[in-house]
């Protein structure tokens, strides 16, 4: 009888003892198919939700500056050879190599400009661009959607008294108040948002902008590629990635990704334990049974390779249905904790993982009862009979 035979034979004998061992394995595997996939697509769906949460990419006009003292005199501030941003450097940001990275771009002019009140900087903004990029405002109201309108902080509202749908004057220039932010304890409060094309023309700054907000999907992604690709299209600007924004990212979803690393090492141990304990006690009930293969002319090596086939079959299809069982609860499951904007679906990768994993650990777990079973002494077990 051929070894396979005799391995199949004796999976078939013992059903209970088998399924009991199959089912461990199946909940093994697609335990950590669940976590594996669950914790991809919440760090892809936290990973993008914080970088839609703000800038990571700072971009002004390049200047060198210099404090000098002259006759006991100090002069701060002094610039020289300063670059100057336009409309077209914002639209050059999106062909840079990684482009696919760039999810906000949001461009601005700022100005100090003359209000009912006295004086408040003026800020131009692509209204789209900047309610996209600052997620956290909360507005009373709605922002700007067309021309002569503002969107006010909740410092100027208190400074001019003004309210929805009223008219505040910049620069001589009527503005109806669409929308007011809420309090945000930052220098918003402060600020007169309006469109920024009517900001060049108010201000007589044809093209002009200030300063260029961008944000950045970076999980995994080349963070300090993007600022330099970004650089050599901006040559007359000053490109800074805001480190402690990409960081704080960053660990976020390196916390995700070591708590699902340390959870499913649990359940690799646990389903090995279950493997161990089933295969040594399947070797301890073939005593005589195993001393008959031995004594009819069975090897050492013959007696290990059918408990190992057995562990191979047994694993094979616990890592086929353990796949295809995480893939279908990570799907319904996805939704009910809060991931969105990332699909589950089938990766070749898992696949691979959970099948050579499932044998790998099967395999592993069985060798000493393996080894214990081709080590049984044939004349004691036949001594059993």
């Amino acid at each position: 009888m051929k070894l396979h035979n005799i391995s199949l034979s004796s999976l078939w004998r013992r059903k209970a003892r088998m399924f009991f061992l199959l089912f461990g394995l199946i909940i093994a595997v697609s335990t950590v198919v669940i976590l594996i996939n669950l914790s991809k697509s919440m760090n892809a769906d936290i990973a993008t939700k914080l970088d839609e949460y703000g800038a990571n990419i700072l971009i002004v006009p390049r200047s060198n500056d210099l404090s000098l003292s002259y006759g006991g005199m100090s002069v701060a501030g002094v610039s020289f050879d300063a670059g100057q941003l336009v409309e077209s450097d914002a639209e050059r940001i999106m062909t840079i190599k990684n482009k696919k990275n760039i999810k906000i771009v949001a461009p601005k002019l700022l100005n100090l400009g003359t209000i009912p009140g006295g004086v408040a900087l003026v800020v131009g903004v692509d209204f789209g661009q900047e309610v996209a990029l600052k997620k956290w405002w909360s507005i009373i109201g709605e922002a700007p959607a067309g021309e002569n309108e503002a969107l006010i902080g909740s410092e100027v509202k208190r400074k001019l008294s003004a309210g929805l749908n009223q008219e505040i004057f910049i620069e001589g220039e009527p503005f109806k108040v669409t929308g007011i932010l809420e309090e945000t304890g930052s220098q918003d409060d402060g600020l007169v948002f309006i469109d920024i094309k009517q900001a060049r023309e108010i201000f007589n700054k044809p093209l002009a902008i200030s300063l260029i907000e961008v944000a950045a999907l970076c999980y995994d992604c080349p963070i300090e590629e993007i600022v330099a690709q970004t650089s050599a299209k901006l040559p007359n600007a000053k490109v800074t990635a805001i480190r402690q924004t990409i960081d704080a990212k960053m660990q976020t979803v390196q916390h995700l990704e070591s708590f699902s690393f340390g959870l499913s090492i649990v359940i690799i141990l646990i389903g090995a334990l279950i493997v161990f304990t089933t295969m040594t006690a399947s070797v301890s009930e073939r005593t005589r049974e195993i001393g008959i293969f031995r004594a009819i002319g069975y090897r050492k090596s013959h007696i290990m390779h059918i408990i190992l086939l057995e562990a191979a079959l047994i694993s094979t299809l616990a890592g086929l249905l353990g796949h295809s069982l995480g893939i279908v609860i990570a799907k319904a499951t996805a939704p009910l904790i809060g991931v969105d904007s990332v699909s589950v679906g089938w990766n070749g990768s898992i696949f691979l993982l959970a099948l050579l994993g499932s044998i790998a650990l099967g395999m592993a777990s069985s060798l000493y009862p393996a080894y214990r079973a081709s080590r049984l002494d044939p004349s004691s077990a036949l001594r059993a009979l």
